[in-house]
């Protein structure tokens, strides 16, 4: 079931720029600085989409020496994922159900 707390993340996901570093983190743990090179966002954009990350839950950090690394969580992306799975399994089950007019 899609709860308000799931589609927050939905909106969280739906930004391009955001997308992109949970595409780049799905492969492997990365610092800012190479998140602004894969990227070519400024430090200081690239700052903010991972606090939103970080606060929706979507990334973890952690430190190592003066570098702070980001790694995806994937947990809280295959909660939103099941949703949409029995979103679709229902709409699977009840194709032929017609409301008559």
């Amino acid at each position: 079931m899609l709860t308000s707390a799931k589609t927050d993340l939905i909106k969280v996901l739906a930004d391009p720029m955001r997308l992109q570093i949970v595409q780049l983190l799905a492969v492997e743990t990365l610092c800012t600085t190479h998140l602004v090179e894969m990227t070519g966002a400024k430090q200081t954009n690239l700052s903010n989409h991972l606090k939103v990350l970080r606060d929706a839950g979507v990334v973890e950090t952690e430190p190592c020496g003066r570098f702070k690394y980001y790694r995806l969580c994937p947990d809280v992306l295959e909660s939103v994922a099941e949703s949409f799975a029995e979103l679709a399994a229902t709409a699977r089950a009840n194709a032929d159900n017609k409301r008559a007019c």
